[in-house]
């Protein structure tokens, strides 16, 4: 086991890994449901995130309590798997800078990522990452904290592109639901559920903008979310035709009854991801050079490909083979 090497140390050289994030981003703004979504995350593992909402879960006027009290949970021991996030507010809004102080000077060694909504264009997204670097400076955080862009303006998505290229993004989001709104009615709101939000022309055209632009730079893009509450059947197939027809790896929950329906969707086939344990670790013994594997030739190039499927089994909970686990995800 000593003299075998890890993929990421070999599979990536002079480029960054794909982000490996959990195939569902469940919102809560309340402190109540933050702290019910940490215990079920505690229940199930780390197959989802959790997104403290400083947005739309602050009261009016209660933005700096609300941002204290996100900051306090990220430092608890609820916080066991360190996968909350924070969404601030966005750059319109006057307290956008001093959500960043308060989550980087109280848990910038705790929080996750920090998902950034409603910029208009590239420019501003890069005005709060710096605001975000300005602020581990001054504080004396050392780590890079990854950043999530919400496509949700007729602008940000103009230069998604630009946006999905900045540093430290590691997920470009789509906000179906502000992107409909800002077409003034020409988009009906049927096309804010399913069907129509997989048929709308409009619709159609951001998604796959936004996921071809996330794919391309090697970050992950994440789907909106349903509206459907409660029926598993409906949400699970809305993350389905999410992942398979348009490309997205990760999508929001709003309800808990939403997450198992959307992490088994997003799951990768079982015999795949067999498949690719099986082949993975034969290149591993290989020294990741070129093999011979079921009639087939593999090398570096088909390597990432499969590191990347299993990497997505293990954050939605599939069971991998006892040495494929012990070998690339050791405790």
């Amino acid at each position: 086991m000593s003299t075998l090497i890890h993929p990421n140390a070999v599979l990536y050289q002079g480029s960054r890994p794909f982000p490996a994030l959990a195939a569902c981003e469940h919102y809560a703004g309340a402190e109540k449901m933050i702290r019910k979504a940490l215990q079920l995350q505690v229940e199930s593992g780390p197959v989802f995130d959790v997104t403290a909402d400083c947005e739309d879960g602050a009261a009016a006027g209660l933005e700096k309590q609300h941002a204290e009290m996100v900051a306090a949970v990220l430092r608890e021991p609820t916080n066991r798997f360190a996968r909350l996030g924070v969404r601030i507010h966005d750059i319109t809004h006057p307290h956008w800078q001093a959500d960043l102080d308060i989550i980087i000077r109280q848990a910038g060694n705790q929080v996750a990522y920090i998902v950034l909504p409603k910029p208009n264009c590239a420019e501003d997204a890069t005005r709060q990452i710096a605001a975000l670097d300005q602020a581990r400076l001054r504080h004396g955080v050392t780590r890079e904290i990854p950043v999530h862009v919400l496509i949700e303006t007729h602008g940000a998505l103009r230069e998604v592109w630009q946006i999905a290229q900045l540093p430290h993004v590691e997920s470009i989001d789509f906000g179906l639901m502000d992107f409909v709104s800002a077409h003034h009615g020409a988009i009906p709101d049927s096309a804010m559920r399913s069907p129509g939000q997989f048929t709308h022309p409009l619709v159609i055209r951001a998604k796959c903008e936004i996921a071809a632009a996330a794919l391309a730079n090697g970050i992950v893009p994440a789907h909106n979310v349903t509206t459907e509450l409660r029926d598993a059947t409906v949400v699970h197939e809305d993350a389905r035709r999410a992942r398979d027809e348009f490309g997205f790896l990760r999508m929001w929950s709003i309800h808990p009854a939403q997450i198992q329906p959307i992490v088994a969707a997003m799951r990768p086939d079982f015999e795949a991801v067999l498949d690719a344990a099986q082949l993975l670790l034969a290149a591993q013994a290989a020294a990741w050079g070129p093999i011979s594997w079921q009639g087939k030739l593999h090398d570096r190039a088909s390597y990432r490909y499969y590191w990347e499927l299993l990497q997505r089994a293990h954050a939605t909970g599939v069971d991998l083979p006892p040495e494929a686990s012990a070998h690339f995800f050791p405790a």
